[in-house]
């Protein structure tokens, strides 16, 4: 799987929780592909400071917006705010996620809400947002879970719960968004190596005895997988739930 370099010259892409993870890696590859690159942060002003500064040293072009991946209403002014700076959006990357994991009855109504309105509500307020500007050949990718399909251990409930319903949700967007010409897909990792989940963390001997490559991803191929399903190349896949997890749980 390859992408030409320069491939999304004169697209526009929004990224969703971008500052740092697997979302400043999606944001740092879709600039260094073309793109000018708007995307939110919730508290990581810093980092989403420091991004910009990088993109920019490299000539690309970046905003950062902070916004409550939470709160409906600043979810779609973000994106207003992206279409005012850069004329439109041809990219949606929905990043922006929350894991709680506890055992299932010790979940409050408000943890229940919480988990719900950062990883699907605010999926589908960004498409709400985007989608009715979008054209032909513009994009729709959210980063979901390979827990959607198998948890791995116990505590997971609410969190693959939501990764099932933003699947579900890819597939009927698809079919609703393709007469406009726009691909909706969503990605499944399984373990990433990020600060918050390190490769080298207390974690990761159990996480690696789960698949078969015996090693967590990279941000960086996650990174790979959205610029492809951006690309041009990518033009016949929609509805899609593609996983990248070194074999998990197989």
């Amino acid at each position: 799987m390859t992408t030409q370099t320069n491939s999304l010259t004169g697209k526009v892409a929004f990224v969703t929780g971008g500052s740092r993870g697997i979302g400043a890696e999606i944001v740092k590859r879709l600039a260094s592909d073309g793109a000018a690159v708007a995307f939110t942060y919730a508290s990581a002003e810093q980092k989403a400071a420091e991004l910009v500064k990088e993109i920019e040293a490299a000539g690309g072009r970046a905003l950062a917006i902070r916004a409550d991946s939470a709160n409906v209403h600043e979810v779609k002014d973000a994106v207003d705010e992206a279409v005012k700076v850069y004329g439109g959006v041809n990219i949606l990357v929905n990043n922006a996620g929350l894991l709680l994991t506890k055992p299932y009855h010790e979940f409050t109504t408000e943890e229940f809400d919480q988990m719900v309105a950062v990883n699907v509500r605010a999926v589908f307020a960004a498409v709400q947002a985007a989608g009715p500007l979008m054209g032909e050949g513009d994009r729709i990718i959210t980063i979901g879970s390979v827990n959607a399909d198998s948890s791995g251990f116990p505590g997971m409930s609410l969190y693959s719960m939501s990764k099932a319903a933003v699947a579900g949700l890819t597939h009927a967007l698809a079919r609703d968004l393709a007469p406009q010409g726009v691909t909706v897909n969503n990605i499944q990792p399984g373990p990433i190596n990020t600060d918050m989940n390190p490769a080298d963390g207390p974690n990761a001997p159990f996480l690696n005895s789960l698949m078969a490559l015996g090693r967590y991803g990279k941000t960086s191929e996650i990174a790979s997988l959205v610029a492809y399903l951006a690309s041009p190349d990518a033009a016949f896949i929609t509805g899609a739930s593609i996983d990248i997890n070194g074999g998990f749980m197989i």
